[in-house]
């Protein structure tokens, strides 16, 4: 619709037929380009009781004093008047001259003039009801024109949908009838589109993807709200919650009635158009599942040949394996990010998902992907020593301990294994060491000897009698009767070096 037929103050003065007239010239131009709500009358000296905000009202200034008074406080009679209705948030003033009063009060014009308050005369040959029925009939002719706006807008939206690129054509179409930037981001919290392309200055684009990122790790489905510097932005999820598929971001602030509706379109077109893509999806994920698990069964011949026809060459060897501690509600998102990753560095990256994880090759040295993807997901990975496709499978193992004994982010086989076989030992083999050795315990417990910590010296000093009595202060006959005692009360015979050896381990297990 024209500007000039919004219903505004400025268009209600532009109406030949009302003859309407500013009384107050130094109006600012912003004040006249408000929104009008409705036209109401009433000569209350107070009416603001049965105001609302964004009203024009109408008086013929009977609740004012007598024109022939000449009373002191005449003066602050309009100025508090006209004060009570700013704060109420009137728009505008209209006074009704011949009715009452021939013109307009000097007092009423400058108290309007300090407020900064428009006031307009309506002349006694327009009625009160005409000015009212002016701004309905503009308010309908709004409401009719925007209505009109949001079938033809969706009418193209849903032409553009149907385009080669429909998502990026439903973004770009979407912009166009909102006349603002829109962009939508993948479930990943990558940037997957926009319009216009570089719309947004970098700082703002990178606080926006960080906020984008946030909606989306909280996993529920939702609208936002948010202001980045001077650019209010609106956020709405695509897809189920828990299941999110990304999110489109406009910047634009709160949007009419008429905007929602078209937004909405595009959310279940958008949303819509990514479900049907989880098939092809899904399908990319079994086949890359299914090359994982033949280069774990040593047929790396078959992996190579189906990722150059499909993702361009695996990494050339060596490479470095790393496995993820991924749950699998989060696994579609990370899995979404890797195949925009794996398409930008062709040959750079491979990755399918196994039963605890994702299984990550890069070749060896590059681990900037690796150290990215735990940054942004808050992931544990653990990485391989570099190895040739021959030995995938031990690389493998190798990611999953470093993963499990892992101290950080990212954990490196090679700094789990320093700390030596017996560092891996777990809840289970502490368990079972505690039981091997329960009967020493006891006993020296209940009859006062020293059986454990003669036997535990004596392993410490390679099973020599005479350099476990000098570390005890004891003699060597001494430490000699106590191992008799310790092989008699655990029933073992400790001249055998595998029970010599898992008396040490369960010693050492303990100690860990």
């Amino acid at each position: 619709m024209d500007a000039d037929d919004a219903p505004t103050l400025r268009a209600l003065l532009a109406r030949r037929d009302l003859q309407l007239s500013l009384a107050v010239d130094d109006v600012d131009a912003a004040a006249l380009d408000r929104a009008i709500r409705w036209v109401h009358s009433s000569d209350l000296a107070d009416p603001t009781p049965f105001l609302s905000e964004g009203l024009v009202l109408l008086t013929t200034g009977t609740q004012f004093p007598d024109g022939s008074s000449d009373a002191a406080d005449a003066p602050d009679v309009y100025r508090a008047y006209v004060h009570r209705l700013a704060a109420r948030g009137v728009v505008g003033l209209g006074f009704g001259t011949e009715v009452v009063r021939d013109g307009i009060p000097p007092a009423l014009v400058d108290a309007c003039r300090d407020e900064r308050m428009p006031l307009f005369e309506v002349p006694y040959r327009t009625p009160f009801i005409a000015v009212a029925r002016a701004n309905a009939e503009a308010i309908a002719a709004e409401a009719y024109a925007r209505r009109s706006w949001a079938l033809a807008a969706q009418r193209a939206i849903a032409l553009a949908a149907l385009r080669p690129d429909g998502l990026g054509a439903t973004v770009a179409e979407l912009a166009k009838q909102l006349d603002t930037w829109v962009g939508m981001f993948d479930a990943a919290g990558e940037p997957a589109r926009e319009h216009p392309v570089g719309g947004l200055d970098p700082e703002t684009a990178i606080a926006l993807q960080r906020e984008v990122t946030a909606v989306l790790h909280r996993g529920a489905r939702a609208g936002s709200s948010l202001r980045i510097g001077d650019t209010p932005f609106t956020l709405q999820t695509l897809g189920r919650g828990g299941h999110l598929r990304g999110v489109i971001a406009i910047a634009a602030g709160d949007l009419d009635q008429e905007g929602r509706v078209v937004v909405t379109s595009v959310i279940a077109m958008a949303g819509l158009a990514l479900e049907q893509q989880q098939g092809l999806v899904r399908a990319r994920s079994a086949l890359r599942a299914g090359l994982v698990q033949s280069l774990l069964a040593g047929d790396p011949a078959l992996a190579r040949r189906t990722s150059r026809e499909l993702w361009g060459p695996l990494p050339p060897a060596p490479v470095t394996v790393g496995l993820t501690d991924a749950a699998s509600a989060r696994v579609d998102g990370i899995a979404e990010l890797l195949e925009l990753w794996a398409d930008e560095r062709r040959g750079a990256l491979f990755f399918g998902r196994t039963d605890d994880g994702l299984v990550l090759v890069v070749p060896a040295g590059e681990l900037s992907a690796l150290r990215d993807l735990a940054a942004r997901f808050e992931l544990r990975i653990g990485l391989s020593d570099p190895a040739g496709y021959d030995g995938f499978a031990a690389a493998v193992g190798q990611a999953r301990v470093a993963r499990d004994r892992g101290f950080g982010a990212i954990t490196a086989f090679a700094d789990v294994s320093r700390a030596g076989v017996l560092s891996a030992f777990t809840d289970e083999a502490r368990s079972l060491a505690r039981a091997e050795l329960a009967p020493l315990y006891d006993h020296d417990a209940a009859q006062g000897t020293h059986l454990l910590e003669t036997l535990q010296v004596w392993l410490d000093e390679d099973c020599s009698h005479e350099a476990t009595a000098q570390a005890l202060g004891v003699h060597r006959h001494t430490v000699r009767t106590r191992l008799a005692l310790v092989e008699r009360v655990l029933g073992r015979d400790l001249s055998s070096f595998a029970t010599r050896a898992e008396l040490w381990a369960a010693l050492r297990a303990l100690d860990a």
